[in-house]
């Protein structure tokens, strides 16, 4: 999918479907590319959760732009989730240190041992939205907890496009939350709220990689990571 994906994107940046062309037919595209249906689906979404195209049912698909500004997952802005979660993500995970609860630490555990078992992405992203929402729940601040409910949907869409474009390994990302949780164990606010923060910022850096990839590979140069 990522090589289509990158198939797709590059063309685009180059011209060869300018801002309002429509995109040859999913039939069309399955033969030329050598892909199935659902591979060439989730190609498409990629792209227009990066905002360079739009689906119009019946219709198909159309080329917004041919740059990537900023990807948008559901109803906000990559660049804007990342923007809040700096702002209240680290707050809640140094709160959570300090108010947890021997329940809010068994429900941790247990999601995160569900996480590190599972191989499928979209069961681990859901899980992945349930994380932050668990610990939103241990800072024992409603008003928190409702932030992050707010964006839940747009945190599992992100997580999703991550994995499947960025590389970002689920292992890399249950390390990360690992620490949260010991940093939580351990009631250290100061730890708790730096091992948000590299989490946050190894996000935020596999996100700018995407946006503002290097060399770009070809189709026949190998597959994601993810």
């Amino acid at each position: 999918m990522e090589a289509v994906f990158g198939h797709l994107r590059r063309a685009i940046e180059r011209g060869d479907y300018a801002v309002g062309d429509k995109l040859p037919s999913e039939a069309e595209l399955c033969r030329t590319l050598e892909v199935s249906r659902p591979v060439l689906r989730e190609a498409l979404r990629a792209l227009q959760a990066m905002g360079l195209t739009v689906s119009k049912t019946g219709k198909g698909t159309f080329v917004l732009a041919n740059t990537v500004e900023d990807p948008t997952f559901g109803d906000y802005a990559a660049r804007d989730l990342v923007e809040v979660r700096q702002h209240v993500e680290l707050p809640v995970a140094g709160y959570a240190a300090l108010r947890r609860t021997p329940e809010d630490l068994d429900r941790l555990a247990h999601l995160l041992e569900r996480m590190e078992r599972e191989t499928d992405t979209t069961a681990w992203v859901a899980m992945d939205s349930l994380f932050h929402l668990a610990v939103a729940e241990a800072a024992q601040n409603p008003v928190f907890r409702r932030v992050i409910e707010e964006i839940r949907d747009a945190l599992a869409r992100q997580s999703y496009f991550l994995t499947e474009l960025g590389g970002r390994r689920r292992e890399q990302s249950n390390r990360e939350h690992r620490a949260i949780v010991e940093a939580l164990v351990d009631g250290s606010e100061h730890d708790a709220v730096a091992a948000m923060a590299h989490h946050l910022e190894r996000v935020d850096t596999t996100l700018t990689d995407i946006v503002r990839p290097g060399r770009a590979k070809t189709p026949t140069e190998g597959g994601s990571e993810a």
